[in-house]
Parts: structure tokens; sequence; C-alpha cells
């Protein structure tokens, strides 16, 4: 009698471990010094949602292990006419093209949310009474591997139409390095137009040890020791950049649209760094937005760990191709 006993407990067992693979787990936590937080966890990667600010996602990483993004002092500040704008850390919505103070009207507020389904998040900030504008974002976790999916949301609360794009910005922990590809290599004799706009900016120096341009890759990296910005911009139509950290791979996925008109000189990715500040962005196309009219951009995110992508070119291509082909 005993051993059947036995036997069926290790059935319910296994029974109740089946269940709960493949699930998604959602609760109320208190993070940091974010204070509210919804938690989503696949028993892979978690991933925390702010509530009492925002909103902002401001943890993803494997369960147990490391944040991939910035955790900010709340010290840190933008003070203009429309309050003080705090960068906290973690992702965030905006709505291009980047100007002072519009860019920066203050998300130090609670959020509204609510849970959609057994798998996601909705968050959504008061009305931005200067812009009116509204946001939300959407925080939808796989219920296996590490796959996120958020949707941007502006919505057009005024009384006229409104141009702009939705701003997808990731702070993340310093120490690593952006990259995105080049197009693929087309001999001169094959082509003879150009394959796609790379934009800088006035403070951007392209002989900048930050700095890699290779035949596959372009590269931009931390370094605690220079605090002065370096800034780029590109069409990637490969519609996919990432972030190393130490052997630990951040991949986004994003659309591109041929023939749309992107903001910043038709950018869809850009990166900026100082020091060991470093932003991962991406840009939907600017859109005229009609009262009541809304604008949606769609990331998915990845991670990977285990990475060692080497000192060259070719190491780093055979480390990442096979990992970017997963996303697909």
């Amino acid at each position: 009698m005993h051993e059947l006993a036995l036997i069926s407990l290790l059935v319910c067992a296994l029974a109740g471990t089946a269940l709960a693979a493949g699930s998604v787990s959602v609760e109320k936590t208190k993070y940091s010094t974010y204070g509210n937080c919804y938690k989503l966890s696949n028993g892979t990667v978690d991933v925390m949602v702010t509530l009492d600010l925002g909103p902002r996602v401001i943890y993803y990483g494997f369960t147990g292990g490391e944040n991939t993004f910035a955790e900010l002092s709340p010290d840190a500040a933008v003070k203009h006419e429309l309050g003080e704008w705090h960068p906290w850390g973690g992702h965030r919505l905006w709505h291009a093209p980047e100007v002072l103070p519009r860019s920066y009207v203050p998300d130090n507020d609670p959020v509204t949310a609510e849970l959609v389904g057994k798998d996601s998040v909705r968050v959504a900030p008061a009305l931005e009474n200067a812009t009116s504008i509204q946001k939300e974002m959407l925080i939808a976790l796989a219920p296996d591997g590490t796959e996120v999916t958020i949707t941007h949301k502006l919505t057009n609360k005024g009384q006229w139409a409104i141009e702009l794009a939705p701003w997808a910005l990731t702070i993340v922990n310093g120490g690593g390095v952006t990259i995105f590809p080049q197009e693929p290599f087309v001999s001169h004799e094959d082509s003879l137009l150009p394959a796609r706009p790379l934009a800088l900016w006035s403070f951007t120096d392209m002989s900048d040890p930050r700095w890699k341009f290779g035949k596959q890759y372009i590269r931009l990296r931390t370094d605690s020791d220079l605090h002065f910005p370096q800034k780029i911009g590109a069409a990637v139509k490969a519609g996919w950049g990432a972030y190393l950290r130490k052997d630990v791979l951040f991949v986004k996925r994003f659309p591109y649209i041929e023939g749309a008109k992107y903001p910043d000189f038709g950018c869809n990715f850009e990166t900026y760094t100082d020091g060991d500040f470093m932003e991962v962005e991406t840009l939907a196309p600017l859109t005229k937005l009609e009262p009541g009219a809304s604008a949606t951009h769609v990331e998915h995110w990845y991670l990977f760990k285990g990475v060692n992508a080497g000192d060259t070119e070719d190491s780093l291509d055979k480390a990442l191709a096979p990992l970017i082909a997963q996303t697909k």
C-alpha cells in the first residue's frame, strides 16, 4: 500500500509540474525604490512593470539573474516648465521627434493598470495635458522562453491633428555594447544606389573610440571614463538591434516599413551613450493623428546567455547570426 501511495503521489506531482510548465504568473510586488510593480514570470525570465510611476518596464532578466535594464537614481532630473522629468531607467514610451519640453513630460505619478488574459499587463499614465496625448503600453510575456511583446500606443485626445511617431526607449545596464546590422553587401557593379540613411547628431564624433564600424555591424560601447554623448540613427531594414553585456545578449525585434516616413532623416533605430549610460531605441513611422486616432508600435524582446562574441567581427557574426535567426 505504501508503494502504491508513493507512486500515486509521484504521478500527482508530475501532473502538477506539467500543468505549471508553459504558464505565466502575474503578481503584485514591491521592487527596489520603484514601489508597487506587477511582476510577470514564466520561470525563465522575469519582467517588472511599475505602477507608482511610468509607464515603465523597470526589470527584464533571467529568473534569479541580473537585471538587463539600468535602474537610475531618482536624483537625476531634467527640470523645465512642465515639471521635473526623471530618467528612472528601464523601458519607456515617448513620441518623436524629440523636443524640450514636450518630449520630457514627467512620468512620476501612478498609472492605471489592468491584467489582460493570463500573461499580459496594460498600463497607462494620466493624459498628457500639455500635448493631449494618451500613452499606453501592453506588456505580454510568452509562456515559454524569453520573448516579451510590448505594444506601444499613442492616442490623440486633442482637438486637432498632430504629426508624431511612437518611440520606444530602453535604458540598459552600462558595461556593454549596442550592435546593429549593416545592410547586406552588394558590389558596386551590381548596385549604384545608396542602401539606407545613417543619421548623425551635431555632437556625434565618428573618431570616438567607442564606435566600431564594420562591414557587417556597427557597434557603440559604453565607457565610464568618457562623459560626453554619442548618438547614431539608421534605417535598420533587417528589423533588429541588440545589446551585449558580459555574456548576455538582449535583442529587440521591430518593423521596418518600406516607403514609410520615419523621424530623424528616416531612422527606425537609434542608440545613445554617455559614460555608463546607454539607450537602445526604436521608432515607428511618422503619422498624422487626427483627433481620437491612435498609432501603435510593437517590439519583441529576447534574451540569450552564454554568448561569447570574441574580439573580431567574424567571431561576433558567428555568435550572433544563429541567435538572431531564432528571433524571426
